[in-house]
């Protein structure tokens, strides 16, 4: 595995669903063929759900910039912070696995305008933009999207059924999530990969 790509490390047994699941956090991905969870939250950052429907095998991605601006070979772009490394990152990585290109649809969520230093330069509207363009470019069918709105977002992806839950979160727990995407930010600013850019 590419040392940029971070496939998720949290994986626990969640009582509540009574099944084992995988946290991933911005830049994280992962993906199962198991009868397992997949959450994340999601605050401007977008995540998509993609599965085989033939298999059940799917899995889901968490980026935070559509992305890197640039030459797509670039080690810039080649970051699972972008968009467009993340979902080529996990559609090559399932079918790897075994799915069929074919057989791929996708559930897409997030761009929440929850970022208030962000609402200049649109990224909740923009990662939105590019999901839904990169998977009528790949010609992944879309079956669910919650883009959008003001609001962050919990949610629980299922692969082998494909079933999605969304939890649109009330502002009282907006500070945390703003807090963890600013922090991911600035890692990003002051971390650049292969090199000294500036994103904002």
């Amino acid at each position: 595995m590419n040392s940029k790509e971070q496939f998720a490390t949290n994986v626990y047994y969640d009582r509540t669903f009574d099944c084992d699941a995988a946290k991933i956090l911005p830049g994280e991905y992962y993906y199962t063929s198991r009868d397992m969870l997949i959450v994340t939250v999601l605050g401007s950052c977008v995540s998509a759900c993609i599965r085989d429907r033939a298999t059940g095998l799917g899995g889901m991605n968490h980026f935070m910039l559509p992305d890197g601006g640039g030459d797509p070979h670039s080690p810039v772009s080649a970051s699972m912070r972008y968009g467009s490394f993340a979902m080529e990152v996990l559609i090559n990585d399932l079918l790897k696995a075994g799915a069929r290109r074919e057989n791929l649809e996708a559930k897409v969520f997030g761009g929440g305008a929850v970022l208030r230093g962000f609402t200049a330069i649109n990224v909740g509207e923009r990662n939105s933009a590019f999901v839904m363009n990169f998977l009528k470019t790949e010609g992944i069918r879309v079956l669910a999207e919650d883009l959008n709105d003001i609001y962050p977002r919990k949610v629980y992806f299922f692969p082998r059924t494909g079933k999605v839950m969304v939890k649109k979160l009330m502002q009282t727990h907006n500070d945390t999530l703003a807090r963890r995407e600013l922090d991911y930010a600035s890692r990003l600013k002051v971390q650049p990969v292969g090199g000294e850019i500036d994103l904002f």
